[in-house]
């Protein structure tokens, strides 16, 4: 087994190489804004430090969100590119599963990452393996009541401490921890899905409003 993983679901451009027993090479910067830029030179990077070539890959593991539709897009659609040209299985899991993995908490919590807008986008758990809730998007304030008293971590979490007094680390998920969690899920004979983007909103791209279409006479 050799798992590529990426995520771009959150400012974090994340790459990591599983081999199946663990993490042999990862990469993470954190640019919210290059994520097309970063994305490719980041899997040469680790293909490099690993000393493996991409062909040698038996598996894809794409976060799936929820995030910003440009950034979510550039992860999904290269995990997809790499599926059709080496002919193998791509696998989606949830950016705050991964998150929530790397948190390693046994008692409940709240994962939430920043969602732009004065919104977070969040759900509860269990354990750092049992998701409670489906993932949502909303105002910290308007969520209060579901989250109080609970620890928290994200970038969501840490930018409104009123919502969110317990929050920490880790800020953005790392495509290592979300290769841990597929393959460990993979091991256990539970069926990943193919990564479909969780977009939870529209696109922040709108057509102006007043629009006028211009065609030749």
């Amino acid at each position: 087994m050799l798992l590529l993983a990426l995520d771009t679901a959150t400012p974090a451009v994340t790459v990591a190489l599983h081999d199946g027993d663990d993490v042999i090479a990862s990469s993470s910067q954190v640019d919210a804004r290059r994520h097309g830029e970063l994305l490719l030179p980041a899997v040469d990077r680790v293909l490099a430090e690993a000393g493996l070539r991409l062909d040698a890959v038996t598996g894809i593991v794409a976060g799936t969100g929820p995030g910003p539709y440009t950034g979510l897009r550039v992860g999904l659609m290269t995990a997809d590119t790499f599926g059709l040209a080496l002919g193998v299985p791509v696998h989606g899991v949830c950016t705050l599963d991964g998150l929530a993995y790397a948190a390693d908490l046994d008692g409940p919590f709240v994962v939430a990452t920043d969602a732009r807008r004065k919104e977070v986008y969040w759900a509860r758990y269990a354990d750092s393996r049992t998701r409670l809730t489906e993932p949502a998007v909303g105002r910290p304030a308007d969520i209060a009541g579901e989250v109080a008293g609970l620890p928290a971590v994200g970038a969501g979490a840490l930018l409104y401490p009123d919502t969110f007094p317990r929050a920490h680390e880790p800020e953005h998920v790392s495509a290592a921890a979300l290769a841990r969690l597929a393959v460990e899920r993979l091991k256990a004979g539970e069926e990943l899905p193919a990564p479909r983007p969780l977009y939870l909103r529209r696109p922040d791209a709108q057509v102006p409003k007043n629009y006028k279409v211009v065609t030749p006479k």
